[in-house]
């Protein structure tokens, strides 16, 4: 049976973080009435002249930063003629031939813990251009509304290599590009208001074969879950259609949820469909080299760099570490909580963030910068664990009292519930002692070689102490009683 290869570029439409559109002076604030942010510029009327939005340029030299790319010291704006009832100019403004962004790569992680591999995803370019409206299909009653709103809203288009060769590669790569829009400040990255979108160009070919085969593409998936399955099933069609043997012809295709399925939309259009051609009313973008290395000053710490500091300076794994760079704002929690923890804590620290913390934002579906722990709070917690005050079960506690508000602090809701832990050898042994007393068949047990009858008389010393006893002295006394 043949082997097929699949080949999967990505198209990502960024909403750049302007207060203002790419060439006019109207809001690009999401959820307004339709059609009250469309200015006279933003669909061309008569005598009406773009002025190009500088902070939009910002977030392009930034990108370009980021990625290591190319960033243009001349870059044109050129008009992309077409007729669709949303771009009431009849032709929206974009780059063509002379990008402001070109070439860069993308290291992304593919898999889970120690089985994830690194690859590199090498970027075509990014362009500046503009949005279009929004067809409204709904409360119409068989008619379709327009809401030019959105019109005119700047956007970062960033084009890769078809480079992938699997939905999970594409989503690693849509997952890596979204936290780094964010990380950098240029898009907010909400999917569900359309600020990231993604279009998927998918095609198969033989094992072994050169050329690339006919590609679809498939239009404006807005979540990671739905881009997987949009491009497996794709994959499926295209492979099950060539080996009846049917051809492939290129088209745009959409994702259906409900379905699991996509359908074709219409021919895919090439450049020359668009008659692209500068536009005469935008001269030239120029970017000094001044505007760069002042760009270049004002970035953070880039998630790769900061990933390696994290292995270097925390002793972190690098799955830790990837996962504790997920965001800029993870990242920051991080090392806010290790500040208050000590340097000595920060594997704990870690320990604590990407599994207590994180589960407990997940299923409250909270982003990190709403958690009611602190970092500083959630560093106290862990310095406390760390100098043998509480137990890791108390330190539970502890965190669910903080979350729900209880205290201001570990130290204040020990202090207040008296929970600090019990580490007075006499006591420990005291209690372990009427344990023993208590309990002679467990004694027995263990002593005919029933591992499970020591934990039973360590649960039982542990509920003695009300749970504040220091786990380890337990058992360690424990197993001296017991003569081992």
């Amino acid at each position: 049976m043949k082997q097929w290869e699949v080949v999967i570029g990505i198209e990502t439409h960024a909403q750049l973080a302007t207060q203002s559109k790419i060439f006019s002076g109207s809001s690009t604030a999401f959820g307004a009435e339709p059609n009250v942010q469309a200015s006279a510029v933003d669909i061309a009327l008569p005598g009406v002249l773009p002025v190009l939005n500088k902070a939009a340029v910002e977030c392009a030299i930034r990108f370009g930063l980021a990625v290591g790319a190319t960033v243009a010291q001349k870059s044109v704006f050129a008009r992309k003629n077409y007729f669709y009832p949303d771009l009431p100019k009849g032709y929206q403004i974009s780059q063509f031939e002379l990008p402001v962004v070109v070439g860069g790569q993308l290291v992304i992680q593919v898999g889970q813990g120690d089985k994830a591999v690194e690859k590199t995803v090498n970027l075509t370019r990014a362009h500046l251009e503009e949005d279009a409206g929004k067809s409204l299909h709904e409360d119409f009653q068989g008619k379709t509304g327009i809401d030019l709103n959105r019109a005119g809203t700047p956007l970062l288009e960033i084009v890769t290599e078809p480079d992938m060769r699997s939905s999970a590669e594409a989503v690693a790569y849509a997952k890596a590009l979204h936290a780094l829009v964010r990380w950098i400040g240029i898009c907010d990255g909400n999917m569900q208001e359309g600020s990231f979108r993604c279009d998927a160009n998918v095609s198969v070919r033989p094992v072994g074969q050169k050329e690339f085969g006919t590609r679809r593409e498939i239009k404006n998936l807005n979540s990671f879950r739905f881009m997987q399955q949009a491009i497996d099933y794709e994959v499926q069609w295209q492979i099950a259609t060539i080996e009846d043997g049917g051809r492939i012809e290129q088209a745009t295709v959409l994702f259906d949820p409900a379905s699991g399925e996509t359908r074709a939309m219409r021919s895919k259009e090439d450049a020359h469909d668009y008659r692209y051609f500068p536009d005469p009313d935008l001269l030239p973008l120029i970017i000094d080299q001044d505007w760069i290395e002042r760009s270049r000053a004002a970035m953070p710490e880039l998630p790769v760099a900061k990933r390696d500091r994290f292995v270097t300076d925390y002793a972190l794994s690098a799955y830790d570490a990837a996962a504790l760079t997920a965001s800029l704002d993870f990242a920051d929690y991080y090392e806010t909580a290790v500040a208050a923890a000590g340097k000595a804590s920060a594997k704990p620290c870690a320990n604590w963030v990407t599994v207590d913390l994180a589960a407990r934002l997940n299923k409250e579906d909270r982003e990190i910068s709403e958690s009611p722990v602190s970092a500083t709070q959630l560093g106290g917690l862990v310095a406390r664990i760390a100098d043998n005050t509480i137990s890791n079960n108390i330190a539970k506690k502890i965190f669910e009292a903080l979350w729900n508000g209880e205290g201001r602090s570990a130290d204040e809701i020990i202090e207040k519930q008296g929970l600090k832990q019990i580490t007075d050898s006499g006591a420990i042994e005291t209690m372990i002692d009427e344990v023993l007393t208590a309990n002679p068949a467990m004694v027995a047990e263990f002593k005919a070689g029933k591992e499970k009858a020591f934990n039973a008389l360590v649960g039982q010393a542990m509920k003695a102490a009300k749970g504040k006893a220091n786990p380890q002295q337990v058992n360690d006394l424990l197993r001296k009683k017991l003569g081992e």
